[in-house]
């Protein structure tokens, strides 16, 4: 088992805890999407599922700051993780991320640009499109009123493809049913923070290289999410057809091939 830590940084005025694992000499950022949990808390399949990058880079896995509220938006997350980059030395990063993780790598690459030298995103959008309206808007209503059995359900269903969720879904939901009032408020303030996120009109900006993984059925922020990035930047895209849905970077076989080909 790969040995890592679980620290905190203070960035402005927010704490921030990060996990951080592997011996390399470049840095690699991931941002990871929502989680009714905070991923944290996964620290051990997180490090498994990216062991092999532990020769090649020093990888940071950014949680959201520890005072989430409602009104905190993803570019605080971006300005939050930016701050926590510049304590801890880090810059000229490969940046991954996922769902919401890549709407704030998106930003920080546009922000930051010292900080990232390439970037990876999965499953994301430069703007909400109506797919992910209605089903953010859901998941917030679920975790408002305290309904975690019907989020989790909603949420794995969404989020991973149907062999998955029918092979694993069970023990998810069995996971997450101790969530505390707290953890739900958490999980609506964070699907809050992307409410209004459109940069559009700015990502062709980005001068870093640019990789867009995406899926032509994310049930989630939609396919077409993915493939609009591609056209305003001009950047690599690969699309995963079937069986594949939102989260086919934990399921695709080949996924963390295409991060290391692209990183170098």
């Amino acid at each position: 088992m790969t040995d890592y830590k679980i620290l905190s940084a203070k960035a402005a005025d927010a704490h921030i805890k990060y996990l951080t694992f592997g011996s390399g000499k470049k840095p690699l950022v991931i941002i990871p999407g929502l989680s009714i949990k905070s991923v944290l808390l996964s620290a051990n399949a997180v490090v498994n599922a990216y062991s092999c990058f532990n020769e090649s880079h020093t990888v940071y896995l950014f949680d959201r700051r520890e005072e989430m509220q409602t009104g905190v938006t993803v570019f605080d997350t971006a300005r939050d993780i930016a701050a926590a980059m510049k304590i801890i030395g880090i810059k000229n990063a490969d940046v991954f991320g996922t769902s919401q993780g890549g709407m704030i790598a998106q930003i920080l690459a546009l922000e930051y640009p010292e900080l990232v030298s390439g970037l990876v995103l999965g499953s994301s959008a430069a703007r909400l499109h109506p797919l992910a309206k209605d089903v953010t808007g859901r998941w917030c209503r679920l975790a408002e009123n305290g309904k975690t059995e019907e989020l989790c359900r909603d949420f794995i269903a969404g989020v991973y493809s149907r062999d998955f969720a029918q092979k694993y879904g069970e023990m998810l939901v069995h996971m997450m049913s101790d969530c505390t009032k707290e953890e739900l408020l958490r999980f609506a303030a964070c699907a809050h923070s992307s409410d209004g996120f459109d940069v559009t009109d700015r990502i062709g900006n980005i001068k870093c290289p640019i990789l867009v993984l995406g899926a032509e059925n994310d049930a989630v922020l939609s396919g077409d999410a993915s493939r609009e990035i591609a056209e305003i930047t001009g950047c690599e895209i690969y699309m995963y057809g079937e069986p594949y849905g939102h989260a086919v970077y934990d399921e695709a076989p080949d996924y963390k091939d295409r991060l290391i080909k692209f990183f170098g």
